[in-house]
């Protein structure tokens, strides 16, 4: 076997390149919004032990609705990718671009055990450009393909060192290659199938037996002519720790999956859930169709589920015809291939291992998945394609006639692929792009035109979308996923009459309640989620609610671990005020599901409604060890801690604050929160500081301009307070803390008790019993020097609040006042530069935030449900007044110390006016 030259690698590569290049502008399309952006094993916060806990798509391989595609080595490249990238994907394209130039170079190598080095070359040149390969290569899950092929290769190639020059058994060589083979099993399931390409190896190229020799050898020893051949014992052998090898790798693979096949819907692959003849005569069809789209490529399509090819649902369609000629021509081959010992037929028996091995697993004829065809799952029977190809090839140029026009035709076939492929690659820049090129090769799939509604839908685009839904529902009239979708963008569009009508024919077509009967294996879990949006739609309509409540209850007994229906229950009970039963079902998904902070975070505001602030930050510390970045733990933990007024949780709430602001930067409340923290610690000039960041991130923002301004008034900057109070005003004229506010820093500071006087009267006309106001009033009366109308204004505040005491105080002066110019018979007025009564000194308290009761939202749903629609706004809901009114100790403590400050002051002015 040849070595490669440096030149060859330089033009494998090159090509690679020159046909993937554009591959890196292309995004995460179809299942790679599962696998990557959907994936949680991707994060570093998640436990890396998971990775072999979970299937491809991160669920846990324990649970029934999982795939059962266990590949976590493949996944832990992902999760490499996320470490140096995050989610941007040309890293992602990158890295499979890498892998498929590495394939190409061991096909190379494995191509020379089987052909010369020219025919090697093309065959390696066209595996590399062949345009059935951009799935696996563009589309980054085909990553699981590339790193199995590898090893599946790299095995083989081990294997084929196991036999020494004097042909005995080499078992380092055996020993990797049972390793190899575990390790590209963990990449993807198919890679086991290489132990059947060695042994085909071993008997047919390693050993040099045909068919009628080894008939010959079996009945020779049957009959007690001859003994077991020592070559022949070598074989089985090796045979035997292969398939001893092979038979343990199978055993923990169905360990893995628990003894359970995944469920597939018919809409997956309607063939595997019909009857005799026509599951057998169509899954017999499908190889002749996969075959076809090895040899052109012309029309491809990402997806040929649902009714893309139809059933061949008798014995006299005429599609048998194509099925018995595929046969004809695969047996034609293999006859050769096992019945001569020459070169030429060793090359085709193993063409035909690499081709017929491999896809066994995605045939559909020993056991159902979950595809009809899948494009990537061809990417290692192309390289027996290519080499029957090339083999071919190498004999038209030894024919002088057909030499020249041999090599055209080579050229030519390998431009057109390499054209075809970047092409090819375009499709998959986008959703959009990629579903409309389907719909083009394929109008008959209602999956695709679903798809193409969620693309736009994702761009909302709801208005096309719905019609891409319609057509679906047309297309495949009992599709329960078309059907949601149409609800979903009723209700997206506003039109909730129509979404209801839409969800209730889904839900017709969702098997009807039988007593005793077990929905897990013939429900698809998805399908499940109509309950789930019929519920969240219905209740918004409160006289619906119980209405709602009983199709929770429908889907959780349908499926009793669908973990969705009792977190959309739990969120329903909290609306209608039963938090106990609310409490409830969150335990229960708990119970299902205890790495989901979403859960926990729930769990915290039930707690916080039923008054249990100890356990609600015990629960949002669990929700933050699960997911060190959950912002709405962050958040309510970090205001709770607050709100505690335990000052030894102001150091925490304050790094939480600050992870919160770091994570959304554009949100104004982690910035006001975090000078109400300063402001609690007396850090006045931060405070300052960030009550200003908040109100230039948020223009107008209510609680920021009144608390700044307050800090001003508490530090002796009144004056710097009032442009804070004016801005306040503008936008929000009725606010009553501010009015009084302004009226007091306009009376004691600016002596303007005209414009005082506006504020005072602003507040009596939103409110006529206001206390506060209305005593301020009196004092402002006063100040005019208008003494009846002062002493008539303080005994309808007295009327108001007969048990203050500074009014009795404040009116005994006036009263007092009047009796003394009375007495001198002087007009009743004020004499010059006596002094007032003082504006109230009670100062309102701060605005303080509000906890965000509102319950986290999680759906296993690719597309957004309508609960997680909800769960989008949570913040925006909690914004315009983060602080509450209610009063801690200490607040409690400060407005004391202000009253007693009045008070003092009052003392004061009883001094002055009495020696008057």
């Amino acid at each position: 076997m040849a070595e490669m030259t440096w030149k060859e690698i330089v033009l494998v590569v090159g090509v690679v390149v020159a046909c993937y290049w554009n591959s890196l502008f292309c995004g995460f399309v179809f299942d790679d919004v599962s696998a990557i952006l959907d994936n949680k094993d991707l994060r570093p916060s998640t436990p890396l032990m998971n990775l072999f806990r979970n299937d491809f798509w991160g669920t846990p391989m324990t649970e029934e609705r999982s795939h059962k595609s266990y590949r976590p080595l493949t996944v832990l490249t992902f999760r490499i990718n996320y470490v140096f990238s995050e989610l941007s994907a040309k890293s992602y394209h990158l890295l499979n671009l890498v892998l498929h130039a590495v394939v190409c170079l061991i096909f190379l190598q494995v191509c020379r055990l089987f052909l010369d080095q020219k025919s090697s070359l093309v065959a390696a040149l066209l595996f590399a450009v062949h345009p059935i390969h951009t799935e696996a290569v563009t589309g980054v899950v085909g990553r699981a393909e590339l790193l199995s092929s590898i090893f599946l290769l790299a095995a083989f190639l081990s294997y084929t060192k196991s036999k020494s020059p004097d042909n005995s058994i080499v078992w380092t060589p055996i020993a990797l290659t049972v390793i190899l083979v575990a390790v590209a099993t963990l990449c993807k399931e198919q890679g086991i199938t290489v132990i059947g390409i060695c042994c085909v190896y071993e008997v047919f190229v390693a050993q040099g037996f045909t068919l009628p020799h080894l008939w010959d050898t079996v009945l020779r020893i049957l009959r007690g002519k001859d003994g077991l051949p020592y070559s022949l014992l070598q074989t089985l052998l090796k045979l035997i720790v292969l398939m001893f090898s092979t038979l343990l790798l199978v055993i923990v693979r169905v360990q893995v999956i628990q003894s359970q096949l995944p469920v597939f819907t018919r809409f997956d692959n309607p063939a595997a859930v019909s009857q005799t003849p026509a599951r057998q005569l169509t899954f017999n069809y499908l190889l002749p169709v996969n075959a076809w789209l090895l040899l052109n490529p012309s029309e491809l399509c990402c997806d040929w589920t649902m009714g893309t090819i139809p059933l061949v649902e008798s014995l006299l369609d005429m599609r048998n015809l194509v099925t018995i000629a595929f046969y004809s021509v695969l047996g034609l081959m293999v006859h050769h291939g096992v019945r001569y010992s020459v070169d030429s037929s060793k090359t085709v028996i193993m063409a035909l291992s690499l081709i017929v091995l491999p896809f066994i697993p995605a045939s559909n004829l020993f056991f159902p998945v979950g595809f009809v065809i899948a494009e990537r799952v061809l990417y290692v029977p192309s390289m027996g394609f290519c080499i029957l190809v090339a083999h071919g090839w190498r004999k038209t140029t030894k024919s002088r006639n057909l030499k020249k026009l041999s090599w055209i035709g080579m050229a030519i076939l390998l431009a057109t692929h390499a054209v075809k492929t970047v092409n090819r690659n375009w499709d998959w820049e986008s959703e959009y792009t990629l579903f409309m090129s389907a719909l083009k090769v394929n109008k008959n799939n209602a999956k695709l035109w679903n798809n193409v509604g969620h693309a736009l839908e994702n761009q909302n685009n709801y208005e096309r979308a719905l019609k891409y839904f319609l057509q679906a529902t047309r297309v495949q009239p009992d599709d329960i996923g078309a059907h949601m979708n149409v609800g979903r963008t009723y209700k997206n569009l506003n039109q909730t009459k129509e979404a209801e009508d839409a969800y209730m024919i889904a839900k017709s077509l969702m098997p009807q309640i039988i007593p005793g009967k077990k929905y897990a294996t013939r429900v698809a879990p998805n399908h499940l989620n109509v309950y789930i949006n019929l519920a969240n739609l219905i209740r918004a309509n409160e006289s619906r609610l119980e209405e709602a409540d009983q199709l929770y209850r429908q889907a959780i007994s349908m499926r009793p671990d669908f973990k969705q229906a009792y977190i959309s229950r739990g969120e329903l009970l909290l609306k209608m005020k039963k938090p106990l039963e609310a409490r409830d079902a969150y335990l229960r998904a708990l119970e299902l599901d205890r790495t989901n902070a979403d859960l926990w975070y729930n769990l915290a505001i039930v707690n916080i409604e039923m008054k249990e602030p100890s356990e609600a930050l015990k629960n949002f510390n669990q929700a933050l060890e699960l997911n060190t970045k959950h912002k709405l733990a962050l958040f309510n933990s970090a205001l709770l801690m607050q709100e505690s007024g335990d000052a030894r949780l102001r150091p925490e709430a304050k790094q939480r604050f600050l992870i919160y602001v770091e994570q959304d930067p554009e949100d104004a409340n982690g910035y006001f929160n975090l000078g109400m923290l300063a402001m609690d610690d007396n850090k006045n000039e931060e405070a300052e500081r960030w009550m200003k960041k908040a109100i230039k991130m948020q223009l107008g923002f209510r609680s920021a301009l009144f608390n700044l301004a307050l800090l001003y008034s508490q530090t002796g900057r009144e004056l710097d307070a009032l442009p804070v109070l004016n801005e306040l005003l503008v936008h929000y004229p009725e606010h009553v803390k501010g009015l009084i506010l302004k009226g007091d820093i306009l009376m004691n500071h600016k002596k303007d008790t005209k414009g005082a006087k506006e504020c005072f009267e602003r507040i009596l006309q939103m409110d006529p019993n206001n206390v506060q106001g209305k005593h301020n009033l009196c004092v402002v009366y006063f100040e005019e020097r208008d003494l009846l109308k002062a002493e008539r204004c303080l005994v309808e505040t007295l009327a108001l609040a007969p048990h203050e005491e500074y009014i009795h105080r404040h009116l005994s002066i006036v009263r007092g006042k009047i009796a003394a110019l009375s007495a001198g018979g002087q007009q009743v007025s004020l004499a010059d530069g006596a002094p007032s009564p003082a504006v109230e000194g009670k100062k309102a308290p701060l605005e303080k935030g509000k906890i965000n009761k509102n319950a986290q939202k999680t759906s296993p749903a690719k597309k957004p449900s309508e609960s997680e629609e909800q769960s989008k706004k949570l913040l925006e809901e909690s914004q315009p007044d983060k602080r509450t009114k209610t009063k801690s100790t200490k607040e409690m403590k400060e407005i004391e110390k202000k009253r007693a400050a009045a008070l003092k002051r009052l003392e004061e002015i009883e001094r002055i006016l009495s020696g008057d």
